[in-house]
């Protein structure tokens, strides 16, 4: 006898706004200890950290302000629910980031949690946007639409562009953040490839 599997049951909008607020707040925190730690890593959040140490800008503002291209080209390529709700996790990560000072200062941190903790939390707080219908900009979103459309792993799509984004921060690290950066990279694709397999989750 063949028992068949269960359905998917879609999210409603509650559960996607919640899990989405949940992956902004682990993103924003990511980019506050990395930035603290002097650190960078790969996609945007990367480029926002790099960006933030030659302007002096919040990373969490840089990176709505470097992703606001990406967001017409997702709408498109995955639809303009998805568009949506990728606009809205980037507006609440820049928010998030923006008031946490308010809320908590990070006086001191180990460059090596911040690597790993920093970066585990930001692939969390990514996985949680992407299992509920959006992404983060950028080479997230690109990465999902190969998933999609040509079942490439999101995780090991990601990495190769992080790869390039970390060597353009070479100019500015030393060896010793530089090897921490990679670190922190290779903690937020390891949460991706282990996690957003695609057919692992039966969710939408």
């Amino acid at each position: 006898m063949t028992i068949s599997a269960p359905s998917p049951r879609p999210h409603s909008l509650a559960e996607d706004g919640y899990a989405i607020a949940i992956g902004c707040a682990f993103i924003a925190m990511g980019l506050a200890l990395l930035k603290q730690a002097n650190l960078v890593t790969g996609g945007m959040a990367g480029i926002a950290l790099l960006l933030s140490y030659v302007i002096h800008w919040p990373p969490a503002a840089l990176f709505l302000l470097i992703n606001l291209p990406f967001f017409l080209f997702a709408g498109r390529a995955m639809g303009p629910a998805f568009g949506l709700k990728t606009l809205f996790a980037n507006v609440a990560i820049m928010g998030v980031g923006l008031a946490m000072p308010a809320a908590l200062q990070i006086a001191r941190v180990s460059p090596l949690f911040a690597s790993l903790f920093g970066g585990s939390i930001i692939g969390f707080g990514i996985l949680a946007i992407a299992r509920h219908g959006a992404g983060v900009g950028g080479v997230g979103v690109a990465a999902l639409i190969l998933q999609k459309t040509r079942g490439w792993n999101a995780g090991r799509t990601q990495m190769g562009c992080d790869l390039l984004i970390l060597l353009a921060s070479l100019p500015l690290l030393s060896i010793e953040r530089f090897g921490l950066s990679i670190l922190s990279a290779a903690a937020i694709n390891a949460v991706l490839v282990v996690n957003h397999r695609p057919g692992r989750y039966i969710g939408y």
